[in-house]
């Protein structure tokens, strides 16, 4: 367990951290959110003592991350940084050995990887000769390779389609239910909603909301219906509590004043029976953060 302790972390007169408190756990993923500058990239320089903390404290399983401790950590930084020149084999191996993986080991393995991330090319390619999807790949295989027991990833589905998004999230999943403890940070909510067991949300480097991604959910309310029938808007918006309207697709996205408004929508748009849809639901993880990150400079 990686747990930090009333960390703050100032540069000169600005606070990039201020006092976090975190856990991460074994076989959980947690999902490090934020805007620009918000303290994202900071933290995890801190947890691999790239960067010292101004006070407070980081331990793995109530002890200072040794040297010997480094080298159970997987590391994906958001620059990406491999050695153009060398081949994947060639790239690979070395970020292998250096986390204590024999050479025959690591080869082995990563015929694997190759496959399961679905790579164009061979391993005797040069890295230079990958797009940058392939790449990025590489990147993540070099990180994982040797399993991890903790794994921090910056930004690891930047510029990725949403078929390699999903290659990538598979995998971070398959880590997670191997027991890696796995905290990352991204700009899309939709992917971190998918994959993260828990959330912490950062502004201007301090938390703003942390726990269970459904448990942070249900605390804004089911404010949120979709609703699909013969219906028309300003039909619709003659409800009492029904605070926002709009036609989405075939249907309605609608936001009301409180959960209970729920209960009149829904007696009103099924008085005469049948509809194709009626979901109420709290607010995505993308509403929750311009409402509490975005939009509240």
């Amino acid at each position: 367990m990686i747990q930090l302790t009333n960390i703050n972390k100032t540069f000169g007169n600005n606070i990039a951290v201020n006092s976090m408190n975190m856990t991460l756990e074994p076989g959980k993923v947690m999902g490090l959110i934020g805007q620009n500058g918000a303290g994202k990239t900071t933290t995890f320089r801190m947890i691999l003592n790239f960067i010292t903390p101004t006070s407070g404290k980081i331990t793995w399983d109530n002890h200072p991350i040794t040297q010997s401790d480094k080298q159970k950590i997987g590391f994906l930084p958001e620059e990406r940084g491999l050695y153009q020149k060398l081949t994947i084999e060639e790239q690979i191996l070395y970020f292998a050995e250096l986390h204590g993986m024999s050479r025959s080991d690591a080869k082995t393995a990563l015929t694997d990887w190759l496959k399961r991330l679905d790579v164009v090319g061979k391993a005797t390619d040069k890295v230079q000769s990958l797009s940058k999807g392939n790449a990025q790949k590489i990147q993540m295989i070099a990180s994982l390779i040797f399993n991890p027991e903790f794994i921090i990833l910056d930004e690891p589905f930047s510029g990725l389609d949403p078929v390699n998004t999903s290659i990538m999230m598979n995998e971070i999943i398959r880590m997670r239910d191997n027991g890696a403890m796995i905290i990352f940070s991204s700009h899309d909510m939709n992917n971190v909603t998918k994959i993260s067991d828990n959330l912490t949300m950062l502004k201007q480097g301090k938390i703003v909301l942390q726990g269970g991604v459904q448990e942070i959910r249900e605390k804004f309310g089911r404010t949120k219906i979709y609703v699909e029938g013969p219906f028309s808007t300003s039909e619709l918006s003659n409800i009492a509590g029904i605070t926002n309207i709009k036609q989405q697709g075939a249907g309605f996205d609608i936001t009301i004043a409180n959960e209970s408004v729920g209960h009149h929508i829904f007696d009103y748009v099924t008085r005469n029976g049948y509809i194709p849809a009626f979901s109420q639901q709290p607010p995505t993880l993308d509403d929750i953060f311009r409402q509490e990150v975005a939009y509240h400079e």
